[in-house]
Order: C-alpha cells, then structure tokens, then sequence
C-alpha cells in the first residue's frame, strides 16, 4: 500500500504506527519507513492467561494517549488502519482529534477490534462483499475493494527457472503467513518422503530453520535437495514463489487466500483454529468458489495432507481450481485503496 500511495503522489511522508509483538519492528524499519511503536500488541498470542490479557488492557488504554502524542507530532493528512488491536487506540485517537480515517478489513467476518472502531472511521473498505453486508459495515461510508497484493509481475518461466524447476516438476508452497505453524510441521514429518516422490517443496519456517534442516537432513539423500526450507521469503522472493508454484499449503488469512488468487494458486488451506474463527470463514469462502480444500487444524495429518495433495497431481486436476481463484482476485485493490486515502487527506 505504501508502494501504491507513492505511485500516486510521488512526495507523500509516509509514517507506521505498529505494537508489541509485530513483525513490523523488524520490516517497516527495513523497507525505509519511520516506525513508532505504541504499548499495545499488534496480536493476542492464543493461550494468553488472565494476568496477560490484564496486561495487555491497561497497555491498550495507555496506547490512546500515545498516539494522540504521535498523532499531533506528525500531524498526518489521513490515517490508514488495517486492524488488529493497535487499530483501537489509533482509530480512537484519529476520531478524538478529527483526523480524517480510512479502516480496511480483510477478512469475511470482521475482526472483534475493526468492528469495534468502525463507526469512527471517516471512511471503510472491505475485502469481501459479504463483510459489507452486515452492521457496522453497511451502508455507503463502506467501499468493496478486495485485498491488496505483493505485484506478481515476473513471468513464470523466469520464477521456476529461478528455483531450478523442470517443465515436469511440480511445485508446493508452503506458507503459514507470519507465524510459524508447527501443524504443518507435525503432518509433513510423516508425509514429506512420500510428498517429494512427486512434488518439490518450499517451506517457509521461520523460526523454525534449525528444525526443518533436521528433517531435511533426515531424508534419504535422493530426496534432500527436493525439500527447500527458508527462514524468509523477501525482496521478490515470495512474489517468485507464488507465480512459480502449482499448489499451496496455507493459513487462511486475508493476504495469503488474497495472494493466491491473484497467482491463480489453488490451495489446501487449513484455518488458524483461534482468532475468533475468522480464517475459517475465509477459508470457507475460497473452498466454496473452488479455489481451495479446506483442512480442519486438528484435521491435518500426513495422511489427509498426502490424500489432498493427490487432488492438484495433475495440471488438469488443477486447472478448474485457478481458474476459481482467479475469480476471486482484485488486481486493482490497492490502487482504489489508495485513491481513497488521498482523496480523504484532501479534504
């Protein structure tokens, strides 16, 4: 989106307000952007006992002030919140000091903070038109606009070239978006020998790097090299790894189904269980227009993953899945997105 505004108005100052526990203490610092960081988290870890969720209330009444602070420091034209619980005090703090806002939801049923500071927002936009449906989201201070993606610019012949891929090989991706997902971890331990007789894989771990070299290096030596384990995916390398692969292995969150529908992706997408179930209407929505099969987390083991892998064996089995996915992608999300917000900060 920052890429986008820029594109648009080649002089605007873009400034990131982020929380605890966000990877945007390490990214938004990496890509140039000034970042202020509020007390309040980004995400709620699941499993977070009573003291902690205490914690992290206070933290969040304190991040009001805050970013009122930041707020009248920088003094910005618009305010773009795309949720999490650092959208409460930011969006309440742009409403207390009559900052003109744009609150972006990504996911088919609403956030619990989204919904609750959508009523402040000077305008909203929603990736799916089912969100738009229903309160506080309806009516015409809410624009449909799908989610906005990485630019799938490289052709895919350069992208398999780039991961040393034949004609004949076929590529799975996976991807537990920005954390770490130790089910995937867990079914591919009984299921990736059998995987890589047919299939070359690229896993994105995370912090898990050291134990995914393990069970590469437990492989018979013929199948290492087909079993890619990498911390990170930047600087266009995931762009490469959407267009180049023929399957994905995910979470449901709003980027990654939004990601493979623009890649023509089909997918096994296995929804974070927690999160106020969120993903799992995301994932339902993918699976319902074909572009995807729809794992339960405590539904995932080697053997359902080998048995829905073997549904996307063959280009023809995949073919009807991309084209599904494809009808789900909004090539032109950011740029409305970001039309949006600089006709807002006109005003």
């Amino acid at each position: 989106m920052a890429r986008t505004v820029r594109r648009l108005h080649t002089d605007a100052e873009i400034s990131w307000l982020g929380g605890a526990r966000g990877v945007e203490s390490r990214l938004v610092p990496e890509a140039g952007y000034p970042l202020t960081l509020l007390a309040a988290p980004s995400l709620r870890p699941s499993g977070a006992g009573i003291a902690a969720t205490v914690r992290d209330a206070i933290k969040l009444l304190w991040s009001i002030p805050q970013a009122m602070r930041e707020i009248r420091r920088v003094r910005p034209d618009v305010i773009f919140s795309t949720g999490g619980y650092i959208a409460i005090p930011t969006l309440i703090a742009a409403w207390l000091t009559r900052t003109p806002s744009l609150l972006w939801e990504g996911n088919v049923q609403a956030g619990r903070s989204n919904t609750l500071v959508a009523p402040l927002a000077t305008h909203r936009a929603v990736a799916w038109r089912e969100t738009a449906e229903r309160a506080p989201w309806r009516g015409d201070k809410t624009t449909v606009t799908g989610t906005p993606v990485r630019e799938l610019t490289v052709d895919r012949a350069t992208a398999r070239a780039a991961h040393g891929l034949e004609e004949s090989d076929q590529l799975l991706l996976i991807f537990g978006g920005s954390q770490r997902v130790r089910r995937f971890e867990t079914a591919l331990d009984g299921a990736l020998a059998t995987l890589l007789s047919a299939w070359r894989v690229v896993h994105v771990v995370l912090d898990g790097l050291p134990e995914a070299e393990r069970r590469q290096a437990s492989l018979p030596a013929e199948l290492r090299e087909r079993y890619v384990p990498v911390e990170f995916l930047g600087g266009g390398a995931m762009e490469a790894a959407l267009v180049a692969a023929d399957l994905m292995l995910g979470r449901a969150g709003a980027s990654t189904i939004a990601e493979a529908a623009a890649a023509g992706l089909p997918a096994i997408i296995v929804p974070y269980p927690f999160a106020g179930g969120h993903q799992r209407a995301n994932a339902e929505a993918a699976a319902a227009a074909g572009a995807a099969t729809l794992i339960n987390d405590e539904d995932l083991t080697a053997e359902r993953l080998l048995a829905a892998v073997a549904t996307y064996a063959t280009p023809e089995q995949r073919a009807a899945a991309q084209r599904a996915a494809r009808t789900l992608a909004h090539p032109e999300a950011a740029f409305v997105i970001a039309k949006t917000l600089l006709d807002l900060g006109r005003h």
